[in-house]
Formats: structure tokens, sequence, C-alpha cells
């Protein structure tokens, strides 16, 4: 019949060994964990830096998009014989504190009528007429002087038009305008089209 052997117990040799194993292993994890730290920290520079250059990218668009429509714009009006042949860019609205409260992105004018108009790289969104229309008020408010004791006209103008917003500037008496290639048309109104004066 087998006997049986004594377990041997853990000697203080086993349980060093078994110490020092761990401590390495945490060491080799902490030294992990300091590499992925400074690995996302890399990232996240490049990331803000990315961010900041498409940010960058997007307002040089919004500029070019804007130069591109304001470039002999006032023909675009002819028919309604407005006449607008002076044009000025971002024209500062400033309320009776002077302190800024708006900025007009193109203004068309003549001795009677000014055109407020509103350019955005996309208009799509109905919240863009809106703010738009808000605009317009706060001109009337607070006209700049190329405006004071003239009607206020608006427009909105973009680099790519959604219908539905086109339909509902219309609505609310706003031209709308269209980049198309290296020109902008002013995009045919309904029928029932007038024209908003402030």
């Amino acid at each position: 019949m087998a006997t049986e052997q004594p377990q041997k117990g853990l000697t203080f040799e086993d349980v060093w060994a078994a110490l020092m194993e761990t401590r390495a292993h945490i060491e080799k994890t902490d030294e992990q964990v300091e590499k992925t730290s400074a690995a996302v920290a890399e990232m996240s520079k490049k990331v803000d830096r990315v961010t900041e250059n498409v940010g960058g990218l997007n307002r040089s668009m919004g500029s070019l998009i804007e130069t591109l429509i304001a470039a002999r714009l006032w023909e675009k009006f002819d028919e309604y014989d407005y006449n607008l042949k002076r044009a000025y860019r971002n024209v500062e609205i400033f309320d009776e504190n002077n302190k800024k409260c708006g900025e007009i992105d193109i203004l068309l004018s003549n001795g009677e009528y000014v055109m407020i108009v509103e350019v955005k790289t996309e208009l799509d969104k109905e919240e863009d007429v809106n703010h738009h229309l808000k605009r317009m008020e706060l001109i009337k408010q607070y006209p700049p002087a190329e405006c004071k004791g003239k009607k206020l006209l608006g427009a909105m103008a973009g680099g790519l038009v959604d219908f539905d917003v086109q339909d509902y500037a219309h609505r609310v008496g706003f031209f709308v305008l269209e980049l198309t290639g290296e020109s902008v048309h002013l995009i045919e109104r309904p029928k029932e089209f007038v024209p908003r004066l402030w």
C-alpha cells in the first residue's frame, strides 16, 4: 500500500521568486501604460492640428464661396431695377453702446435700396434663414451708415442650396442665389414671390 507523501509548503524562496516575477510584470505594465499614454498624447496633438487645419479649411472655403458670390453680384438684381452698384463685404453692426452685435457678409446698395446678403457654404437648414431674419431686424434697429434711411431687402446665397430651404427662404421674402461652377445665379422665384422690405 502506497503511503502519502507530505505536501511540501511554500518556502521563502518560492514566495520571493513569485513576488519578483509579479514586480517585473507590474513594471513592464507600467512601461506599457506610459508608452500608451505618450502615444495617446501625441495622437491627441495630431488630432488637434488636423481639427485646426479643417477649421481653417472651412473658413477658407467659406471665404472663397463668399468671394465667388460677391463678384458682380449686383447684376443679378438688374431685372428688378434696383441698380445696386455699391458693394461692401463684412460690414459690422454695432448697438447703441458701440458693441459689435452682428456682421453682414455682403451689402449691396444704391440711394434707395440696400440688399443684405447672407452667404453659406451650404444653405441646408431653415435655422440659417431664421438667423438671417433676426439679422434683418437687428440691422433695422442698428443700421450701419450705408443702410440708414434706405429700404432693406434680404437675400440668402450658398455654394449648395437645399430645395426645401430655398422654398422657405422665398416664402419669407428673401431672394436666393446659388453658386454654379464659376458664377452665381439667382434662383427662379415662385410666381407668388414678393421681396420683403424691412
